[in-house]
């Protein structure tokens, strides 16, 4: 049995034509009958670091039987110069979440996959404490396991008010060991509450993995990283995935 939240994220890896730029995480994200690969805006765009893909290949599992059995899925990010992906904007500027349109019609048949849907994400009243245990399910430094082609998972904490925008941002902060390639990764907890209706994917989606936070100030030789991390909320992509 494969657990189903390892199903939900994907590794991602970006391109410019055939030659290969970087890796980073991802995860599927359904509504109605819409398929979303959402990862962070700068895995696909980022100009400080010059970084323009033109094409993302996501990993796929295509045998139910045997977890062994993956492909590559290749999807374009530019059709005619146009982006095909959608980037999160709110009233403090650019969001770091990007989602792109999956046709699932050029899936292969056999795709195993699971993907969280508008029930897996928090609703506008509920609360959450400081130090509330999380997962960060992805693929740090592109590590996985590589003869079943699944990511690992790292442990979180809540490190800041849930619910506040972390100095005037679309994000929280979470407490973890996070490296290069985890950008894009879900960020979930646990359901514990008996009677829920999410099924076998018991895991609410809080938010989108974006990148470490540190101090500018630090001294590198005598003071340790914060070890902090951007966690962009979830619920943008209700507004991403309506368009």
């Amino acid at each position: 049995m494969i657990e189903p939240l390892l199903l939900t994220a994907a590794r991602v890896s970006t391109f410019n034509g055939t030659q290969h730029l970087t890796n980073a995480s991802g995860f599927f994200f359904a509504r109605d009958e819409r398929l979303f690969l959402v990862t962070s805006r700068h895995v696909i765009f980022d100009e400080p670091s010059k970084h323009f893909p033109n094409r993302i290949e996501i990993e796929l599992h295509i045998d139910p039987d045997n977890v062994a059995a993956s492909t590559g899925f290749s999807m374009p990010l530019y059709d005619d110069g146009q982006a095909v992906w959608h980037q999160g904007v709110d009233a403090a500027g650019e969001i770091d979440v990007a989602v792109i349109e999956i046709n699932r019609a050029a899936l292969p048949a056999t795709t195993v996959y699971r993907a969280f849907t508008p029930q897996h994400l928090l609703g506008r009243f509920d609360h959450l404490e400081v130090g509330t245990s999380l997962l960060v399910v992805g693929f740090p430094l592109g590590f996985h396991d590589t003869l079943h082609h699944m990511p690992v998972v790292r442990q979180a904490i809540i490190a800041s008010s849930f619910g506040l925008r972390f100095q005037g941002e679309g994000y929280f902060l979470t407490d973890a060991r996070t490296h290069r390639g985890t950008s894009g990764a879900p960020v979930v907890m646990r359901v514990t509450a008996p009677g829920h209706a999410l099924g076998d994917l018991p895991w609410m989606l809080l938010g989108v993995h974006s990148a470490r936070l540190d101090v500018g100030t630090r001294d590198l030789i005598l003071d340790e990283a914060l070890g902090l991390n951007c966690a962009w909320y979830a619920d943008i992509l209700m507004i991403l995935t309506g368009r």
